[in-house]
């Protein structure tokens, strides 16, 4: 099974950004996981949040940024790759001039109920 980005249409998730799920489990195929495209515009950030069972990877396609994990915030840019363990708060901020593009892995695959949104700002 594929899918072509184009025609998944995308949502706001509930820590603020746009998703486009590429494979998820209600939709696709795939049993354990999901694969998203996040887009944080220029100069906004997710609100802070952890998912309490899901483990998840961010792949940084396009833009630049920095990610926030726990205590330890770190600049990020395309190429680089970061894990999220399950209960870790965590946001990211586009700090460039252009939108940051993220891949997204989620194990188990994303859901709403798992994300705990930890402040409004």
């Amino acid at each position: 099974m594929k899918t072509r980005h184009a025609d998944v249409a995308p949502y706001l998730t509930k820590d603020s950004s746009e998703i486009r799920e590429l494979m998820h489990p209600e939709h696709h195929a795939c049993r354990n996981q999901s694969l998203a495209e996040a887009v944080v515009p220029a100069g906004t950030r997710t609100l802070l949040h952890c998912h309490h069972t899901s483990e998840e990877i961010y792949h940084i396609v396009a833009g630049e940024g920095v990610l926030t994990l726990g205590e330890e915030r770190m600049k990020v840019s395309p190429g680089d790759t970061a894990l999220i363990p399950p209960g870790t708060p965590h946001c990211i901020e586009a700090t460039g001039t252009s939108p940051l593009r993220i891949l997204c892995c989620c194990s188990p695959a994303y859901r709403h109920g798992d994300t705990e949104i930890l402040n409004q700002s």
